[in-house]
């Protein structure tokens, strides 16, 4: 009973300072002020500052300012068109058209830019005029490209993978090669989507598209070969133990803005407003994180989440049970807070949990990047959603809804991803095997 009065009352407390505007970061902060205070009896200034610190000298998280950099350069380039203009081709005669483009060029924006907001900005902004243009669904427009770019979150470099990694003291490469069968496969799931719902709907809301020749195809994959270059760079140097993933995302930099001088849009602007973006992303994520730092510490000498690990492990629940009750705990905080909020906050608790359940700790990882892309598409804080109604000018109601089978998708991926748990370990494991 005690264990659920403290429970309630910390949630309370955290949910009261949300609901009251405060900036997540600094609602962690004030939480872990009260339980060192109030509940433990210390002093919260000098273990406030030792985590704080500890956590922020993190040689690994410099990789996170760095990939955010490197998609705030792109994002500045002139690849949203060449981006459309590569694809259109080899995608026009597939069954629902163009409408495949915004499926191919989220995932591989997503493979450069780790962000889900710089997705789903940067290909809705190429895809959807040309669209709209064409007389294609517009529920289809908004619903594919909604779900499509939250591959930002899952295909490498993955801002939210970096961040796991870093909560839970893994590797991030190891988290990135898990990453990659999981995101193509979810990809595919959605191609297979639009496919069906268009042989479905023939008639009536479908478009032709004309065809084009083998030679048109290959002349417009020539506007494709910088970005494939750059992803092949910078992932193939972290899978082939070349480099960090520190190391991979400053030569994704390098790469960024050499790619912005052939493209003639790299000039003063360019760089500042590049570098202002990443500052600003990067002290958000850089607040939460210490914010959470410093409540794991806070919450850890209170011994409630080893409290809350042997409650379930009293339970007796199998790891499906747990999972199960994890994706449901998820998809409703994930209603609150966006994605790399909502892992920091619960990993004090989450992880004692999962490893007295034996479950792998880079699977879970990939699970719950799966999950939070879920949260965001759901009303009423899907942060995609806030992002496509200023694209689009809908209002939330009609673009959730023109997500919800996106969703649905997301849901059978969580089931794919636990009974065939290899889908996620198998890259990593293989890697491991070699050295």
């Amino acid at each position: 009973m005690e264990l659920l009065y403290l429970s309630g009352l910390f949630l309370f407390l955290l949910f009261l300072l949300l609901g009251m505007g405060v900036w997540v970061g600094l609602a962690l902060l004030g939480v872990a002020w009260v339980i060192m205070e109030v509940f433990v009896g210390r002093v919260p200034g000098q273990g406030m500052a030792m985590v704080v610190w500890s956590h922020s000298t993190s040689w690994t998280l410099t990789a996170l300012p760095l990939f955010i950099w490197m998609g705030e350069i792109l994002y500045r380039t002139r690849l949203s068109q060449d981006l459309f203009r590569g694809l259109a081709p080899w995608v026009s005669r597939l069954p629902g058209g163009l409408l495949h483009t915004n499926i191919a060029g989220c995932t591989l924006f997503a493979a450069i830019s780790g962000s889900s907001a710089a997705t789903l900005t940067t290909v809705g902004k190429m895809s959807i005029p040309e669209l709209q243009q064409r007389k294609y669904s517009e529920k289809m427009v908004v619903g594919t490209l909604a779900g499509a770019a939250t591959l930002g979150l899952m295909i490498p470099p993955s801002l939210t993978l970096i961040v796991y990694g870093v909560t839970v003291s893994e590797s991030i490469t190891k988290l990135f090669m898990a990453g990659v069968v999981p995101g193509i496969l979810l990809a595919t799931l959605f191609t297979a989507y639009i496919a069906i719902w268009s042989l479905l709907n023939r008639d009536s809301n479908t478009v032709k598209e004309p065809k084009t020749s083998l030679l048109e195809k290959l002349n417009a994959s020539r506007l494709l070969i910088p970005l494939l270059v750059l992803i092949a760079v910078v992932i193939g140097s972290m899978y082939l133990g070349f480099a960090t993933a520190t190391e991979a995302a400053a030569v994704g930099v390098i790469g960024a803005f050499a790619l912005a001088a052939v493209q003639g849009s790299l000039s003063k602007s360019t760089i500042i407003d590049s570098v202002l973006g990443a500052v600003r992303t990067s002290a958000m994520i850089a607040l939460i994180l210490m914010g959470a730092s410093f409540l794991s510490l806070a919450m850890a000498y209170t011994g409630l989440p080893s409290a809350l690990a042997d409650w379930i492990n009293h339970l007796a629940l199998s790891p499906i049970t747990l999972i199960i009750a994890l994706t449901l705990f998820y998809i409703v905080i994930g209603m609150f807070l966006d994605g790399i909020s909502a892992v920091v906050l619960t990993m004090a608790v989450v992880e004692p949990m999962i490893r007295a359940a034996g479950i792998d700790i880079i699977w879970f990882g990939i699970f719950i990047v799966i999950v939070v892309e879920m949260a965001q598409i759901t009303p009423p804080v899907g942060f995609n959603l806030f992002v496509l109604q200023g694209i689009t000018r809908h209002d939330i109601g009609y673009i959730a809804k023109a997500a919800f089978p996106m969703f649905l998708i997301m849901v059978f991926m969580v089931f794919l991803l636990v009974v065939i748990p290899e889908i996620a370990t198998y890259l990593p494991n293989t890697a491991a095997q070699l050295k």
